[in-house]
């Protein structure tokens, strides 16, 4: 999670291939991708619940190793929706590119990694670390 333009499509795609180079299989879901496949660009409160509800719905579905799910998420009702075994926030940026996301995004008191800078990388490195010995 984090705001629009902190890496978080960057990081997943890292992530996903280094995924793939371990032999697991893995799925990814990207907001922007499934709001253009749902055709539901709502962003009050209500879209932006229902879409981390159709998120979870989605990464519910799939039976790979690894289910990667990068959006917004920036209220703590969509985290609770959403329900991640691993959390990352992207906290890379003061400001996104929305300014009505900027003022609806309340940062996140449960996170697993805090990514803090733009090494996509770097981080998927960490992160797949942490993330394989879970399962």
């Amino acid at each position: 999670m984090g705001l629009p333009g902190a890496g978080k499509t960057t990081l997943a795609q890292a992530l996903r291939d280094l995924i793939q180079d371990n032999n697991k299989t893995v799925e990814w879901f990207n907001a922007d991708l499934v709001r253009q496949a749902y055709d539901d660009w709502d962003f009050s409160n209500e879209g932006r619940i229902r879409q981390s509800v159709r998120m979870r719905e989605l990464a519910d579905k799939i039976n790979s190793d690894y289910v990667i799910c990068d959006f917004v998420c920036p209220l703590p009702v969509m985290r609770d929706n959403f329900a991640a075994n691993f959390v990352v926030w992207m906290d890379t940026i003061e400001q996104g590119r929305y300014e009505d996301t900027n003022r609806a995004f309340i940062s996140p008191d449960k996170y697993d990694i805090r990514v803090i800078e733009q090494d996509a990388a770097k981080w998927a490195k960490i992160i797949y670390e942490q993330i394989s010995h879970k399962i």
